[in-house]
Protein backbone atom coordinates (compact mmCIF):
# COMPACT_ATOMS: atom_id res chain seq x y z
CA UNK A 1 0.00 0.00 0.00
CA UNK A 2 1.16 3.47 -0.83
CA UNK A 3 1.20 6.23 1.82
CA UNK A 4 1.44 9.72 1.24
CA UNK A 5 2.12 12.64 3.78
CA UNK A 6 1.71 16.46 3.91
CA UNK A 7 2.99 19.13 6.06
CA UNK A 8 1.92 22.62 6.87
CA UNK A 9 4.53 24.69 8.15
CA UNK A 10 4.28 27.07 10.73
CA UNK A 11 7.22 29.10 12.66
CA UNK A 12 7.23 26.41 15.71
CA UNK A 13 5.28 22.97 14.97
CA UNK A 14 4.27 21.88 11.30
CA UNK A 15 1.00 20.25 11.26
CA UNK A 16 1.60 16.74 9.34
CA UNK A 17 -0.82 14.22 7.91
CA UNK A 18 -0.05 10.71 6.79
CA UNK A 19 -3.01 9.10 4.47
CA UNK A 20 -2.94 5.85 2.48
CA UNK A 21 -3.56 5.21 -1.61
CA UNK A 22 -7.32 5.34 -1.13
CA UNK A 23 -6.68 8.38 0.71
CA UNK A 24 -7.33 6.97 4.26
CA UNK A 25 -6.10 9.36 6.88
CA UNK A 26 -3.89 6.88 9.22
CA UNK A 27 -2.24 9.60 10.89
CA UNK A 28 -2.07 13.28 11.95
CA UNK A 29 0.02 15.02 14.39
CA UNK A 30 1.79 18.48 14.90
CA UNK A 31 5.60 18.24 14.98
CA UNK A 32 8.57 20.86 15.43
CA UNK A 33 9.18 23.00 12.68
CA UNK A 34 12.90 21.47 12.70
CA UNK A 35 14.10 19.20 10.18
CA UNK A 36 15.01 16.14 12.68
CA UNK A 37 11.76 16.19 13.94
CA UNK A 38 10.26 15.78 11.36
CA UNK A 39 13.27 12.94 10.25
CA UNK A 40 12.23 10.90 13.57
CA UNK A 41 8.81 10.93 13.21
CA UNK A 42 8.04 9.87 9.88
CA UNK A 43 11.20 6.92 10.20
CA UNK A 44 9.30 6.12 13.68
CA UNK A 45 5.94 5.35 11.19
CA UNK A 46 7.79 1.88 9.99
CA UNK A 47 7.21 2.36 6.17
CA UNK A 48 8.60 5.82 5.00
CA UNK A 49 5.75 7.89 3.03
CA UNK A 50 6.07 7.32 -1.26
CA UNK A 51 5.47 11.46 -1.56
CA UNK A 52 5.70 14.08 0.93
CA UNK A 53 4.84 17.27 0.27
CA UNK A 54 5.01 21.26 1.89
CA UNK A 55 4.16 24.09 0.36
CA UNK A 56 6.81 26.78 -0.57
CA UNK A 57 7.22 29.37 2.77
CA UNK A 58 9.75 31.13 4.52
CA UNK A 59 10.74 28.06 6.06
CA UNK A 60 9.89 24.98 3.22
CA UNK A 61 12.87 25.50 1.65
CA UNK A 62 15.23 24.91 4.56
CA UNK A 63 12.79 21.95 6.01
CA UNK A 64 13.06 20.70 2.09
CA UNK A 65 16.46 20.36 2.10
CA UNK A 66 17.22 18.52 5.38
CA UNK A 67 14.40 15.77 4.77
CA UNK A 68 16.13 15.33 0.94
CA UNK A 69 19.46 14.71 2.76
CA UNK A 70 18.02 12.33 4.55
CA UNK A 71 16.64 10.12 1.79
CA UNK A 72 12.88 11.36 2.25
CA UNK A 73 10.39 11.61 -1.12
CA UNK A 74 9.73 15.24 -0.45
CA UNK A 75 8.38 17.47 -3.01
CA UNK A 76 8.12 21.83 -2.75
CA UNK A 77 4.87 22.85 -3.60
CA UNK A 78 4.05 26.09 -6.07
CA UNK A 79 2.15 28.04 -3.39
CA UNK A 80 -0.21 29.44 -6.26
CA UNK A 81 -1.00 26.20 -6.91
CA UNK A 82 -1.84 24.63 -3.62
CA UNK A 83 -3.80 27.82 -2.84
CA UNK A 84 -6.22 27.59 -6.22
CA UNK A 85 -6.57 23.97 -5.39
CA UNK A 86 -8.01 24.88 -1.91
CA UNK A 87 -10.29 27.81 -2.73
CA UNK A 88 -13.41 25.54 -2.77
CA UNK A 89 -12.86 24.45 1.35
CA UNK A 90 -14.83 26.52 3.72
CA UNK A 91 -12.98 25.72 6.66
CA UNK A 92 -9.23 26.66 6.74
CA UNK A 93 -6.90 25.56 9.68
CA UNK A 94 -3.49 23.96 9.82
CA UNK A 95 -4.93 20.20 10.07
CA UNK A 96 -6.90 21.00 7.12
CA UNK A 97 -4.21 22.07 5.19
CA UNK A 98 -2.34 19.47 5.90
CA UNK A 99 -4.85 16.79 5.46
CA UNK A 100 -5.47 18.41 1.57
CA UNK A 101 -1.46 18.67 0.68
CA UNK A 102 -1.67 15.06 1.88
CA UNK A 103 -4.86 14.62 -0.61
CA UNK A 104 -2.59 16.56 -3.68
CA UNK A 105 0.51 13.75 -3.05
CA UNK A 106 -1.64 11.08 -3.45
CA UNK A 107 -4.02 12.72 -6.65
CA UNK A 108 -0.48 13.85 -7.78
CA UNK A 109 -1.96 17.28 -9.00
CA UNK A 110 0.73 19.52 -8.06
CA UNK A 111 3.57 21.57 -9.54
CA UNK A 112 6.82 20.79 -8.02
CA UNK A 113 8.90 24.35 -7.19
CA UNK A 114 12.78 24.45 -7.38
CA UNK A 115 14.60 24.55 -4.16
CA UNK A 116 17.61 26.85 -4.71
CA UNK A 117 21.35 26.36 -3.89
CA UNK A 118 22.52 28.08 -0.44
CA UNK A 119 24.54 30.04 -2.75
CA UNK A 120 21.34 31.19 -4.30
CA UNK A 121 19.51 32.09 -1.34
CA UNK A 122 22.60 34.21 0.08
CA UNK A 123 22.52 35.76 -3.05
CA UNK A 124 18.95 36.81 -3.35
CA UNK A 125 19.26 37.88 1.14
CA UNK A 126 22.19 40.48 0.00
CA UNK A 127 19.80 42.15 -2.91
CA UNK A 128 16.54 42.15 -0.73
CA UNK A 129 18.78 43.86 1.65
CA UNK A 130 20.24 46.13 -0.71
CA UNK A 131 16.80 46.53 -1.89
CA UNK A 132 15.02 47.25 1.77
CA UNK A 133 18.05 50.20 2.36
CA UNK A 134 17.58 51.46 -0.73
CA UNK A 135 13.69 51.95 -0.31
CA UNK A 136 13.92 53.48 3.22
CA UNK A 137 16.86 55.84 2.05
CA UNK A 138 14.15 56.98 -0.23
CA UNK A 139 11.76 57.45 2.15
CA UNK A 140 13.90 59.38 4.59
CA UNK A 141 14.19 61.77 1.67
CA UNK A 142 10.82 62.18 0.48
CA UNK A 143 9.60 62.48 4.36
CA UNK A 144 12.01 65.47 4.36
CA UNK A 145 10.84 67.00 1.03
CA UNK A 146 7.27 66.63 2.48
CA UNK A 147 7.75 68.28 5.92
CA UNK A 148 9.70 70.99 4.18
CA UNK A 149 7.66 71.90 1.80
CA UNK A 150 4.38 72.54 3.93
CA UNK A 151 6.40 75.79 5.17
CA UNK A 152 7.34 76.77 1.85
CA UNK A 153 10.85 75.83 2.32
CA UNK A 154 11.98 73.80 -1.69
CA UNK A 155 14.59 71.42 -1.35
CA UNK A 156 14.97 70.97 -5.18
CA UNK A 157 17.50 69.21 -7.11
CA UNK A 158 20.23 67.52 -4.48
CA UNK A 159 22.67 65.23 -5.27
CA UNK A 160 24.01 62.22 -2.64
CA UNK A 161 26.50 64.70 -0.85
CA UNK A 162 24.83 67.68 -0.84
CA UNK A 163 21.57 66.50 0.40
CA UNK A 164 22.34 67.16 3.95
CA UNK A 165 23.87 70.68 3.46
CA UNK A 166 21.20 71.65 1.54
CA UNK A 167 18.08 70.61 4.61
CA UNK A 168 20.13 72.05 7.22
CA UNK A 169 20.64 75.32 4.93
CA UNK A 170 17.16 75.91 4.64
CA UNK A 171 15.91 74.89 8.52
CA UNK A 172 18.08 77.47 10.13
CA UNK A 173 16.38 79.29 11.86
CA UNK A 174 12.88 77.21 12.41
CA UNK A 175 14.12 75.30 15.82
CA UNK A 176 10.79 72.81 15.55
CA UNK A 177 12.59 71.99 11.90
CA UNK A 178 16.13 71.58 12.92
CA UNK A 179 14.95 69.15 15.61
CA UNK A 180 13.15 67.15 13.10
CA UNK A 181 16.14 67.60 10.23
CA UNK A 182 18.84 66.80 13.08
CA UNK A 183 16.85 63.10 13.42
CA UNK A 184 15.86 62.27 10.43
CA UNK A 185 19.36 63.43 9.14
CA UNK A 186 21.47 61.07 11.16
CA UNK A 187 19.07 58.00 10.43
CA UNK A 188 19.91 58.98 6.68
CA UNK A 189 23.56 59.33 7.15
CA UNK A 190 23.94 55.75 9.10
CA UNK A 191 21.11 54.50 6.05
CA UNK A 192 23.43 55.82 3.38
CA UNK A 193 26.91 54.86 4.70
CA UNK A 194 25.09 51.31 4.88
CA UNK A 195 23.65 50.82 1.81
CA UNK A 196 27.04 52.41 0.29
CA UNK A 197 28.83 49.50 1.98
CA UNK A 198 26.62 47.06 1.00
CA UNK A 199 26.11 47.88 -3.13
CA UNK A 200 29.98 47.81 -2.94
CA UNK A 201 29.69 44.45 -1.95
CA UNK A 202 27.38 43.38 -4.78
CA UNK A 203 29.43 44.97 -7.31
CA UNK A 204 32.50 42.82 -5.62
CA UNK A 205 29.84 39.98 -5.77
CA UNK A 206 29.21 40.49 -9.27
CA UNK A 207 33.08 40.27 -10.45
CA UNK A 208 33.87 37.06 -9.04
CA UNK A 209 30.22 35.24 -9.88
CA UNK A 210 30.60 33.25 -12.75
CA UNK A 211 27.05 33.52 -13.87
CA UNK A 212 26.76 36.88 -13.48
CA UNK A 213 29.98 37.81 -14.72
CA UNK A 214 28.64 36.21 -17.92
CA UNK A 215 25.22 37.60 -17.97
CA UNK A 216 26.93 41.00 -17.77
CA UNK A 217 28.30 40.78 -21.76
CA UNK A 218 24.94 42.25 -22.29
CA UNK A 219 24.08 45.07 -23.37
CA UNK A 220 22.15 47.16 -20.97
CA UNK A 221 22.74 44.12 -17.99
CA UNK A 222 24.91 45.32 -14.96
CA UNK A 223 25.29 43.80 -11.63
CA UNK A 224 22.11 43.78 -10.32
CA UNK A 225 20.45 42.50 -12.97
CA UNK A 226 23.21 39.80 -13.22
CA UNK A 227 23.02 38.51 -9.85
CA UNK A 228 19.19 39.20 -9.57
CA UNK A 229 18.79 37.05 -12.54
CA UNK A 230 21.69 34.35 -11.90
CA UNK A 231 20.24 33.54 -8.49
CA UNK A 232 16.53 33.14 -9.68
CA UNK A 233 17.41 30.83 -12.18
CA UNK A 234 20.28 28.60 -10.03
CA UNK A 235 20.03 26.14 -12.69
CA UNK A 236 19.77 26.38 -16.37
CA UNK A 237 19.48 22.89 -17.14
CA UNK A 238 15.57 22.81 -14.98
CA UNK A 239 14.27 24.36 -17.50
CA UNK A 240 13.56 22.35 -20.61
CA UNK A 241 13.15 25.12 -22.73
CA UNK A 242 14.64 28.69 -22.87
CA UNK A 243 11.04 29.71 -24.01
CA UNK A 244 9.82 29.10 -20.66
CA UNK A 245 11.62 31.57 -18.43
CA UNK A 246 9.28 34.63 -20.06
CA UNK A 247 6.54 32.50 -18.89
CA UNK A 248 7.76 31.08 -15.80
CA UNK A 249 8.69 35.22 -14.43
CA UNK A 250 5.51 36.49 -15.79
CA UNK A 251 6.27 38.29 -18.92
CA UNK A 252 3.56 36.23 -21.45
CA UNK A 253 0.14 36.78 -21.42
CA UNK A 254 -2.88 35.51 -19.42
CA UNK A 255 -5.10 33.19 -21.60
CA UNK A 256 -8.95 32.63 -21.26
CA UNK A 257 -10.60 30.44 -23.88
CA UNK A 258 -13.86 29.10 -22.79
CA UNK A 259 -16.82 28.36 -25.50
CA UNK A 260 -17.03 31.73 -27.94
CA UNK A 261 -15.11 33.67 -25.32
CA UNK A 262 -11.38 33.77 -26.60
CA UNK A 263 -9.31 36.86 -24.28
CA UNK A 264 -5.64 37.42 -24.67
CA UNK A 265 -5.00 40.03 -21.28
CA UNK A 266 -1.87 41.20 -20.11
CA UNK A 267 0.81 39.56 -18.94
CA UNK A 268 0.40 37.05 -15.78
CA UNK A 269 2.86 39.08 -13.05
CA UNK A 270 3.51 35.25 -12.24
CA UNK A 271 6.37 34.47 -10.34
CA UNK A 272 9.77 36.27 -8.97
CA UNK A 273 8.96 40.21 -8.83
CA UNK A 274 12.51 40.75 -8.77
CA UNK A 275 13.26 39.43 -11.91
CA UNK A 276 10.66 40.96 -13.88
CA UNK A 277 11.44 44.66 -12.23
CA UNK A 278 15.92 43.83 -13.19
CA UNK A 279 14.76 42.64 -16.68
CA UNK A 280 12.21 45.71 -17.59
CA UNK A 281 14.76 48.12 -16.10
CA UNK A 282 17.29 46.42 -18.43
CA UNK A 283 14.75 47.19 -21.03
CA UNK A 284 14.36 50.65 -20.46
CA UNK A 285 17.49 51.43 -20.63
CA UNK A 286 18.45 49.37 -23.99
CA UNK A 287 15.42 51.46 -25.74
CA UNK A 288 16.43 54.86 -24.31
CA UNK A 289 19.95 55.13 -23.91
CA UNK A 290 23.16 54.59 -26.05
CA UNK A 291 24.07 51.12 -25.67
CA UNK A 292 26.71 49.15 -28.14
CA UNK A 293 26.05 45.66 -29.47
CA UNK A 294 22.73 45.74 -29.55
CA UNK A 295 21.52 47.63 -32.81
CA UNK A 296 19.15 44.16 -33.70
CA UNK A 297 17.81 43.42 -30.11
CA UNK A 298 16.84 47.67 -30.16
CA UNK A 299 15.80 47.97 -33.77
CA UNK A 300 12.85 44.68 -32.93
CA UNK A 301 11.64 46.34 -30.18
CA UNK A 302 11.49 50.16 -32.00
CA UNK A 303 9.50 48.01 -34.51
CA UNK A 304 7.03 46.78 -31.50
CA UNK A 305 6.53 50.27 -29.62
CA UNK A 306 5.82 52.22 -32.86
CA UNK A 307 2.86 49.34 -33.28
CA UNK A 308 1.87 48.73 -29.72
CA UNK A 309 3.58 51.64 -27.37
CA UNK A 310 6.75 51.63 -25.34
CA UNK A 311 5.46 49.99 -22.75
CA UNK A 312 4.51 47.26 -24.19
CA UNK A 313 8.00 47.41 -26.51
CA UNK A 314 9.83 47.21 -23.12
CA UNK A 315 7.97 44.46 -21.72
CA UNK A 316 8.55 42.49 -24.78
CA UNK A 317 11.86 43.27 -24.97
CA UNK A 318 12.52 42.04 -21.24
CA UNK A 319 10.45 38.90 -21.84
CA UNK A 320 13.40 38.51 -24.76
CA UNK A 321 16.22 39.25 -22.45
CA UNK A 322 15.21 36.54 -20.19
CA UNK A 323 14.75 33.88 -22.74
CA UNK A 324 18.72 35.44 -24.14
CA UNK A 325 20.55 35.29 -21.00
CA UNK A 326 19.03 31.76 -20.01
CA UNK A 327 20.13 30.37 -23.36
CA UNK A 328 23.91 32.24 -22.56
CA UNK A 329 23.96 30.15 -19.10
CA UNK A 330 22.57 27.28 -20.47
CA UNK A 331 25.43 27.33 -23.11
CA UNK A 332 27.91 29.29 -21.42
CA UNK A 333 28.49 31.47 -23.80
CA UNK A 334 28.82 35.46 -23.59
CA UNK A 335 26.34 37.48 -25.54
CA UNK A 336 26.73 37.40 -29.24
CA UNK A 337 25.13 40.05 -30.91
CA UNK A 338 23.92 38.57 -34.18
CA UNK A 339 23.20 35.07 -32.82
CA UNK A 340 20.86 36.06 -29.56
CA UNK A 341 19.28 38.74 -30.92
CA UNK A 342 17.68 36.13 -33.13
CA UNK A 343 16.18 34.61 -29.97
CA UNK A 344 12.18 34.03 -29.55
Amino acid sequence: MYHYAGIDVSLECSSVCLVDGSGKILRETKVASEPAALIAWFRSLGQLPDRIGLEAGPLSQWLYAGLRDAGLAVELLETRHVREAFKSMPVKTDRNDARRIAQLMRLGWFRPVHCKSVAAQETRAILTARKLLQSKLRDVENSLRGVLRGFGLKVGATTERTFAGRIRELVTGHPGLELVAAALLQAHAVLLREFNSLDKHTQKLARTHPQARLLMTTPSVGPIVALTYASAVDDPQRFRSSKATGAHFGLTPKKYQSGETDYTGRISKIGDASVREALYQAAHVMLTKPVKNCSALKSWAMRIARRAGMRKAKVALARKLAVILHRMLADARPFNPTVNAMAS
